[in-house]
């Protein structure tokens, strides 16, 4: 399938003053906290965007800087930061403070955001306590059609909020009449850090197949489509970015390359990392790696620029994919020089693996038998004196594949016997390259009830005998 822009996830931006309520929203909006910690050993890490999935569009939300007045210094920053943020959006949420009411520095956003041709929803927030109408009606003169009051802090009008911006989103597909031809093809990201190799290693597969290609541009500037046939099967390689570094006044990797990796791995089947052999595992490559784990999409790694290595800093890699990406256990590891083609052929031809292993369906029976071969093994630990019971086991959902798992007690499940569990799963499915995501499902024993019933019944059977026996 020829993809389109409409594949991937559209951008939304938060601007505004500050304090005026938008980390709150963004919060709200994306049920979570600014520092974010992923369930997976190993990874920990701050971020400033996420999905919105309220709606019936889910979209990406950027959360940005403060828009001062006059800014200097670092405000000027994250005011650029802030601008960039609305060039690189599908559209806007712009954010007002309905208990300060309209101010100068709001009239100067709104002239600018006018500017922008981009679709702008003002949300007039800290609404609570107020009457909605009347706090809002100043802000009216911005210019803005779509007006939303919100509570942000007590989530009031969000949903209402969501609709507007999913309508004010542009029909991309519409707008280019793509046409998807008939078949599924597979698509591979290419993700990594600037001059790790990615478009060399896009050239070598395509150039080693002698295909015939052409580019579609996809949502962003720096994402590329590229259909291609191999074998008989549609393929599309997702060339993305790199993701940079930042400033030293910011640790945290620059957000819009953050985002355009993430739309690139929501569109894609398969991701392949690219690392640098000669630089090592740095935090960027954590970072893409979790994105992609939290995604839970098949992985591959290719450590690129593995030729004229000397043996010492290939022991010095190795350590390093242990000790920086202990979370990625399931993802095969590929030495191969884009370059000079060394070990390219092996890890395209994984990815049809990997790709096959998040696919795949397995029959209830085949996951019970291995989760009593699992529990056989090693039983779950006692809990309160209670042992906890896992009955079957059947599928749940595909790309990444789950695993249901039905017993008693299962919110007790410690986190070591979960990921025990997932690894027996997926070593004995033979899975390659992708996650296995277990969930617990607790109910309550169905003969239960039924025991209770025909205990009584065999009482009262009992004393109907005792009766006619003693009239007799």
């Amino acid at each position: 399938m020829v993809p389109s822009r409409s594949d991937l996830l559209p951008v939304v931006a938060l601007v505004g003053r500050p304090n005026v309520g938008k980390s709150t929203l963004f919060n709200q909006l994306t049920g979570s906290r600014d520092a974010l910690v992923a369930d997976m050993p190993g990874l920990t890490r701050d971020r400033q965007y996420g999905e919105v999935r309220i709606g019936e569009r889910p979209f990406i939300v950027v959360d940005t800087g403060g828009l001062a007045e006059a800014g200097t210094g670092v405000d000027a920053l994250m005011a650029r930061q802030s601008w960039q943020a609305v060039e690189e959006a599908d559209a806007v949420v712009f954010l007002v403070d309905a208990r300060a009411g309209l101010t100068a520095a709001d009239e100067t956003i709104a002239r600018r955001l006018r500017t922008s041709g981009k679709p702008v929803v003002l949300a007039v927030n800290k609404t609570d306590g107020l009457d909605a109408d009347l706090a809002s009606a100043e802000f009216h003169g911005l210019g803005f059609a779509d007006l939303v009051p919100i509570a942000a802090v007590h989530r009031r009008g969000l949903r209402t909020l969501v609709t507007r911006v999913g309508a004010a989103l542009p029909d991309v597909a519409a707008a280019e009449g793509a046409e998807a031809p008939a078949g599924q093809d597979i698509r591979i990201a290419l993700v990594g850090r600037p001059n790790v190799g990615k478009s060399t290693l896009l050239n070598r597969i395509l150039g080693e197949e002698r295909v015939v290609t052409f580019d579609l541009p996809g949502t962003t500037r720096d994402s590329i489509f590229v259909p291609f046939e191999r074998d008989g099967r549609h393929y599309t390689l997702i060339d993305t970015a790199g993701v940079r570094r930042r400033a030293r006044i910011e640790a945290a990797v620059e957000k819009f390359s953050v985002v355009k990796a993430l739309q690139a791995m929501e569109a894609a089947d398969v991701v392949v990392l690219v690392l640098d052999a000669r630089e090592g595992v740095v935090d960027q490559d954590a970072t893409l790696a979790g994105l992609a784990a939290q995604a839970g999409r098949t992985l591959a790694l290719a450590v690129n620029k593995w030729d004229g290595l000397k043996a010492g800093q290939r022991e010095r890699v190795r350590a390093e994919l242990d000790l920086k990406l202990p979370f990625l256990a399931y993802a095969e590891v590929y030495f191969i020089s884009a370059l000079h083609g060394t070990g390219v052929g092996e890890l395209f031809d994984a990815l049809d693996r990997c790709y096959a292993s998040a696919t795949a369906r397995f029959p209830t029976s085949r996951l019970t038998r291995i989760l009593e071969q699992a529990v056989q093994a090693h039983p779950p630990p006692l809990v309160r004196g209670r042992r906890i019971k896992l009955r079957y086991a059947h599928q749940g959902g595909q790309r990444p594949p789950v695993v249901v798992i039905h017993g008693n007690q299962t919110e007790r499940v410690p986190d070591g016997y979960r990921r025990y569990l997932a690894n027996r799963f997926r070593q004995a499915l033979g899975l390659v390259g992708t996650p296995l995501r277990i969930e617990f499902r607790t109910g309550d024993n169905p003969y239960q009830g039924r025991r209770n019933e025909l205990t009584g019944r065999q009482r009262r059977r009992r004393k109907r005998l005792l009766r006619h026996a003693r009239r007799r």
